[in-house]
């Protein structure tokens, strides 16, 4: 072989190691951790600055490899068809094309791109400089060829509404792939998601189970309810339960009741009324997101709500608290107590408060009842029955057993429940 045929070779190999360059890049740019590389270049890391800077346009970065590599790609293989053809004369175009094939398949494909999927985030880093001069080079012609593209290809508009969709899935992939710690923060990160699709209505606590204030009390006989309550703050109502007319906090009432006793010889003056001391109240639509509903707290300052209904009329309250639970599961202090109306019986079964709500109930027992069209137990054994059921009927669906043990009214206020297979 003639000199000119040593330096066509030499040409040659030097665009196949192009290539591996052009292939490997793809990969490692794309498959470099989002995450990762915001954590370095929130520390200064300059070539994590320019990793982002380049997945910024993520269209152009692809775009302008794509020319790189196939203009290397297709020189190298018309220049070692040349060298084949003054080789082995006709046979050289079989020859050169089976060898390029798999020259470029294994060391300018296969080999590089592993190499850059394994070492995603050390590779992007060490190439990025490269890719940087590249794209400043090749960026004028994938401006003219995207430009074609887009006018030959029409936008793929549910792309982003599908984004949502693709994070619950690699939530769901991180916790089935970790431990139970992994499981855990699945299920936190899938209860923030969860936040744009749940109402206040759902997590509430029932007007029922309220204890609340009457107005006309005296402070004596309302010192001694919230004394006896586990909550620091009690709607108050005047007349009936639905004309609410403030929150009285605990702290509030000791603090007034204080200053009141040492200026009038520790005794309580009749004038200091309930109305005096209670704040205005914080009304909000039943049908509030709970995602809403925390942005509104935190903008208000606010901890607690009155939920009411399309009428005005009050359906229950909730709390900064009651959403958070939402997120990180049961928030226990001193004064909680288990589940109130949940009592374990010896066989198995459970008595369970009509009142209880669903989703408390799933949280405690890891179940799966449907909270869709009921909020309460006794809710669902209404809806699913279609009937107002008599004490000792019996009901199975949902792969629990339910027994009415009593009613008041049309309301069911105690239930039996069975699991009748592992939920």
């Amino acid at each position: 072989m003639n000199v000119e045929i040593w330096w066509l070779l030499a040409v040659v190999i030097l665009l196949i190691v192009a290539s591996a360059f052009f292939s490997s890049a793809e990969t490692a740019l794309t498959a470099a951790s989002d995450a990762r590389m915001r954590q370095l270049a929130s520390k200064g890391n300059r070539r994590a600055v320019l990793v982002e800077k380049l997945r910024a346009d993520r269209e152009g970065l692809i775009g302008t490899i794509l020319i790189g590599n196939n203009a290397v790609n297709v020189i190298a293989s018309a220049l070692a068809t040349s060298v084949a053809i003054s080789l082995f004369q006709d046979a050289g175009l079989l020859w050169a094309t089976l060898t390029m094939t798999v020259v470029l398949v294994i060391f300018a494909e296969v080999m590089p791109k592993t190499y850059a999927f394994t070492y995603s985030d050390k590779y992007a880093l060490a190439i990025a400089p490269a890719i940087q001069v590249v794209v400043f080079v090749l960026n004028p012609l994938a401006v003219g060829l995207r430009f074609l593209a887009s006018q030959l290809i029409r936008e793929n508009a549910e792309q982003q509404a599908n984004r949502e969709e693709e994070l619950r899935g690699l939530i769901e992939l991180h916790g089935a792939e970790g431990d139970a710690d992994n499981r855990e923060t699945q299920a936190m990160l899938s209860s923030v998601l969860d936040l744009n699709e749940i109402s206040v209505d759902e997590i509430m606590t029932h007007r029922a189970e309220v204890n609340m204030i009457n107005s006309d009390d005296n402070l004596d006989k309302i010192l001694r309810q919230v004394l006896a309550s586990p909550h620091t703050r009690h709607p108050v109502f005047s007349g009936s339960p639905d004309n609410i007319i403030g929150v009285l906090h605990v702290k509030d009432l000791l603090r007034a009741i204080g200053d009141n006793a040492k200026s009038d010889n520790d005794s309580i003056d009749p004038s200091l009324t309930v109305q005096n001391i209670a704040a205005e109240p914080y009304f909000i639509p039943e049908t509030t997101l709970l995602f809403d509903q925390l942005q509104a707290f935190r903008a208000r300052r606010e901890h607690f709500a009155v939920v009411v209904d399309e009428y005005g009329d009050l359906q229950g309250i909730v709390t900064l608290e009651d959403i958070l639970e939402e997120i990180v599961g049961d928030i226990d202090d001193e004064h909680d107590v288990e589940l109130a109306g949940l009592t374990p019986q010896a066989d198995g079964s459970w008595i369970v408060d009509g009142g209880v709500t669903i989703r408390d109930l799933n949280r405690t027992l890891v179940w799966q009842l449907p909270d869709e069209d009921a909020s309460t137990i006794g809710g669902l054994v209404l809806f699913e029955s279609r009937t107002i059921p008599r004490p000792g009927q019996e009901f199975r669906f949902h792969d629990i057993r339910f027994r009415i043990l009593k009613r008041s009214g049309n309301r069911l206020t105690s239930l039996r429940l069975w699991a009748t297979k592992e939920q």
